[in-house]
């Protein structure tokens, strides 16, 4: 929270990580509405793709339009919790790796970093915009080899889950939303004491921007660019929260959703947990078809 909390670039924020010991790759991007730094790390696991093994590799996606709204707000803003949650994942693992704790599963990191991003009005309150389009976010931030995606994302804008914490969604697959994993449950009420939270999605949440639907927010965005199930990890409140609202990142919170994450990943790269039972999943294909028609982009035409 303290690197990002000032008009930082991705090549300091890279060089904050390398001096923890994380190395990440950083690719700016830019669109007429300004650029922004993405970011790219892995974690490599002691049985992952990246030494010749074959456990799965996890995903962690932080989410967001921007750590800043400058020059109209001062400060990092409530949407800044994905990435604050993606890049503290980051900074633990390696800590741990380095000292013989290594995950069995690689775990490949990514978000992006801009401190001006554009904002927007939505009710109840306004919410961040990004300086690039979801397409291109999509394409830089979910990456082929992730088995498993986790998308950390603040999602206070919104009178849908009246809580605060953290909370995640039912796991997006192939235009479906399929049931709220079980074992994820377990770990949610291990790292924070409580009861599982889910946050409902409805069909339009999960379909690409840009066709004039409502969305919650983009936090399942990822799941319209990949095949494989996808997980939204949320930063929540009991009020509505704008995402372009500063002093509004709580630490307690993003701790549980960096836990949660890393616990996940820890689990699925051991083959202790999954997110959808394949067989169920067989049999709603068999019943009702593809649903993938649901990721595609689709603007909404004039008529």
């Amino acid at each position: 929270m303290d690197v990002l909390d000032a008009p930082v670039d991705g090549v300091e924020v890279a060089d904050w990580l390398l001096q923890r010991g994380v190395l990440a790759a950083v690719e700016t991007v830019a669109d007429e509405r300004g650029s922004t730094d993405f970011l790219q790390i892995r974690i490599p696991g002691g049985q992952g793709l990246s030494t010749g093994g074959s456990a799965p590799t996890v995903g962690i996606i932080g989410r967001l339009g921007g750590i800043g709204a400058r020059p109209k707000q001062r400060g990092m803003v409530s949407d800044a919790d994905g990435a604050i949650a993606a890049l503290a994942v980051a900074v633990r693992l390696a800590s741990t790796s380095s000292r013989g704790d290594r995950l069995d599963g690689d775990v490949v990191i990514t978000t992006h970093i801009c401190a001006n991003a554009p904002t927007v009005d939505r009710k109840p309150v306004p919410l961040m915009d990004s300086p690039v389009s979801m397409e291109t976010m999509n394409r830089l931030e979910v990456r082929p080899e992730m088995d498993v995606v986790f998308s950390v994302d603040a999602t206070k804008g919104n009178r849908t889950l009246n809580h605060r914490g953290i909370a995640f969604t039912p796991t997006v697959m192939q235009g479906y939303v399929l049931p709220a994993a079980e074992d994820l449950m377990s770990i949610y009420s291990n790292v924070t004491g409580r009861a599982p939270v889910i946050l409902p999605l409805s069909t339009y949440d999960i379909t690409a921007y840009g066709n004039g639907l409502p969305h919650i927010n983009s936090i399942v965005q990822p799941a319209t660019a990949t095949d494989k199930p996808v997980v939204g990890v949320a930063l929540t409140a009991e009020s509505a929260v704008p995402g372009s609202a500063t002093g509004a990142n709580q630490p307690m919170d993003i701790a549980l959703a960096t836990s949660f994450c890393i616990e996940a990943a820890r689990a699925i790269g051991a083959g202790r947990a999954r997110v959808f039972d394949p067989d169920h999943f067989a049999v709603a294909q068999q019943l009702y078809g593809p649903l993938n028609q649901l990721q595609n982009v689709a603007e909404l035409s004039a008529r």
